[in-house]
């Protein structure tokens, strides 16, 4: 059997509000509105992935903690950092945080969306192995940036 993810599901506190975030700041297209209220989207971000915005029943301050468990944050790869940097600034995205080595090789930026979800910006060197490869690698083996 196999297995691939087909989108990744984000409640929001403002689900219009932050679905407009994510069309404005990062280029995505509505693919699916339910016109109800509370709103629910389905939102296809360049590269494919689709997101689904939906209204939350409850927040927490902790969400943004990286280190707190579940799911943390969504990697957008980019073949360029520092220029993908200077765009998203452009669009209002403040990054909080210098640019710092990514595991496996490469490097990230790290920055929130409207309701302070954690994404990053990811830049891998020529022929890395995370592109689809069914390959594990020792990450002691890996050169350090």
């Amino acid at each position: 059997m196999d297995f691939s993810i087909e989108h990744i599901g984000l409640p929001a506190r403002d689900p219009l509000a932050l679905k407009d975030w994510y069309v404005r700041v990062l280029g995505a297209v509505v693919v699916f509105d339910n016109r109800e209220t509370p709103p629910a989207f389905l939102l296809r971000l360049p590269g494919g992935v689709l997101v689904e915005i939906y209204a939350a029943e409850k927040s927490l301050a902790e969400t943004a903690n990286n280190r707190l468990a579940g799911w943390r944050h969504a990697a957008l790869r980019v073949d360029a950092l520092e220029t993908a940097q200077a765009e998203l600034s452009r669009r209002g995205v403040r990054f909080q945080e210098p640019i710092k080595p990514a595991g496996g090789g490469g490097r990230v930026l790290f920055f929130a969306d409207a309701e302070g979800n954690l994404l990053h910006l990811v830049e891998r060197p020529p022929g890395w192995l995370g592109g689809g490869e069914s390959s594990v690698v020792n990450a002691a083996a890996q050169p350090q940036p």
